[in-house]
């Protein structure tokens, strides 16, 4: 049967039809202002190293730094987040370099702040596993990682790091009550405008390999972290972590992996309403950057996966494509 007529009155498509009435309909926008750029440091003079698995990301010594900052300031992103690749023979046990004020992190913060002053944001991971030689997030008694120890050495970490001059101190460790005991040292310090992002949900996900590749600790780690990382199965669990770290302090908080996450983003928005960023992981960030090289998606499928973090309700999110994605947004 055709039908023939006025069918049907409600049109959408009509507010489809062109670009620019399409532009003028849209709900959800990305700007560099959205963009967090990861950047990996090493030991070295003029040092510039490509990371397996992930096209197009670098390893920079610290004299090298500018090259990167540059254009990131240049294209307007607000914040980059430093992550150290350590010498094999500085780990230990206990991962006491990360309490060295001349550890990579503390070094390429000077440099930053020396630099550039306040054009750019600083934002620092509080973990062991860049400084551990078993890999693991904490201190390791009898294959479990000690949640008070661990806690004490991340305060002392928090701290070196805000002294330094960072910005944005980020726990990504998921040890328990550790935001409230490192706001009370930042406070006691008199750093209480340091402002703490908490990875208050981190999954034990699949989609970290190229990560640890790429800050030396793949080799390292003999097993999962799945007795301190969170059940990717649980969102009820994920929102109690927030609600947790919110009492204790938290500022901002984070959700890691991203894209298979959109759901907790948007319920944790819904519940909390405070800023929640996204950390677009190095396994997703392979996977579509495979995709491309292979001609299977094309490059807008960036976009397309920023957009939904912000769909989701993101404020900001880290993602191993800000400097390529800011200059196109430019």
């Amino acid at each position: 049967m055709i039908i023939t007529g006025k069918y049907p009155q409600l049109r959408l498509r009509r507010n489809r039809k062109q670009a620019w009435t399409r532009r003028l309909l849209e709900e959800t926008n990305l700007s560099c202002n959205d963009l967090i750029m990861p950047i990996f440091v090493m030991e070295g003079k003029n040092k510039i190293q490509t990371i397996k698995n992930m096209p197009g990301i670098k390893r920079y010594s610290i004299n090298n730094l500018g090259k990167i900052i540059d254009k990131a300031i240049k294209n307007g992103i607000p914040m980059v987040s430093i992550f150290p690749y350590m010498n094999q023979k500085l780990k230990n046990l206990n991962g006491s370099e990360s309490l060295n004020e001349d550890n990579l992190v503390c070094k390429s913060i000077r440099y930053i702040k020396d630099r550039y002053k306040n054009q750019i944001g600083i934002m620092t991971d509080v973990a062991l596993d860049p400084y551990t030689s078993h890999g693991h997030d904490g201190i390791l008694e009898n294959n479990y990682v000690n949640n008070d120890k661990t806690v004490e050495i991340l305060c002392k970490q928090s701290l070196l790091q805000a002294q330094m001059g960072c910005d944005v101190i980020a726990p990504s460790d998921m040890m328990d009550g550790r935001v409230g005991q490192i706001r009370k040292i930042l406070d006691k310090n008199n750093l209480e405008l340091v402002q703490i992002l908490s990875y208050a949900v981190k999954f034990a996900s699949n989609y970290y390999g190229p990560f640890r590749e790429a800050i030396g600790s793949r080799k390292n780690l003999k097993n999962d972290k799945k007795d301190y990382q969170m059940d990717y199965k649980n969102k009820k669990e994920a929102l109690r972590e927030v609600s947790l770290d919110i009492k204790e302090g938290a500022d901002i908080v984070m959700v890691k992996p991203g894209l298979p996450y959109l759901d907790i983003i948007s319920s944790i928005k819904k519940e909390f309403k405070i800023p929640v960023f996204a950390y677009q992981v190095s396994g997703e960030y392979s996977l579509i950057m495979n995709g491309i090289k292979r001609k299977i998606i094309n490059d807008d499928a960036i976009l397309e996966s920023l957009i939904s973090f912000k769909r989701a309700g993101c404020s900001a999110i880290v993602t191993y494509f800000a400097y390529q994605l800011a200059s196109v947004l430019k």
